[in-house]
């Protein structure tokens, strides 16, 4: 019975050390970001993206999709169909990222402003309604006075979602009973109105 408790003991410290022995990948020898390294003769331990290759998780973008241009110029229109999930998705977007300064409408009335940051313009003056498409893709891709560029928080795909969307604000604060099409007029005309006697 010594002997087999012996061999047990042993069985248990061998396991124990084969365990001990196990390298998990958060503990194995790695390189920080930016890290100095004496393998590569530039020293640095990080690589650049090898040419043509794209990192996970992000499409190739280029062209008037990644710029908002053609020939080096703003130019007007989008890269991709506008459906009303594009629409759904660049107002969350706008919402989430453009109305804390440039307010819900669209209008520069957003709440950073009324702090004592700079106002931004208002979407809706004749300069802006009459802008390209690539112009509100250009600033906010590289940003313009006071504003940041949001390309790094804001995939390329979603700034357009935004511009679209902002191209609906201004159609909305700046449209005519003109604009709507017969049937929807007829529509108003037989709706209600507010507040009055029904």
């Amino acid at each position: 019975m010594y002997r087999g408790s012996r061999r047990a003991f042993a069985l248990m410290l061998v396991l124990a050390a084969l365990a001990g022995c196990r390298q998990k990948m958060a503990n194995q020898p790695r390189y920080d970001p930016l890290e100095e390294s004496n393998f590569f003769p530039d020293g640095m331990a990080s690589r650049p993206r090898i040419a043509g290759t794209v990192a996970r998780g992000q499409a190739p973008i280029d062209g008037f999709l990644a710029t908002g241009k053609i020939g080096g110029q703003e130019a007007d229109g989008y890269p991709f169909p506008i459906t009303a999930d594009l629409m759904n998705r660049g107002q969350e977007r706008f919402n989430i990222y453009c109305s804390e300064c440039h307010g819900r409408l669209g209008d520069g009335n957003g709440m950073i402003p009324s702090r004592g940051y700079r106002r931004p313009p208002s979407f809706h003056t004749e300069a802006l309604r009459n802008a390209k498409t690539g112009h509100f893709f250009d600033v906010m891709t590289n940003g313009f006075g006071a504003m940041p560029p949001y390309a790094p928080q804001v995939p390329a795909e979603d700034r357009w979602a935004i511009v679209a969307y902002i191209r609906a604000l201004q159609l909305s604060q700046n449209g005519t009973i003109n604009d709507l099409t017969p049937d929807l007029r007829a529509k108003l005309d037989t709706t209600p109105a507010r507040g009055g006697a029904r």
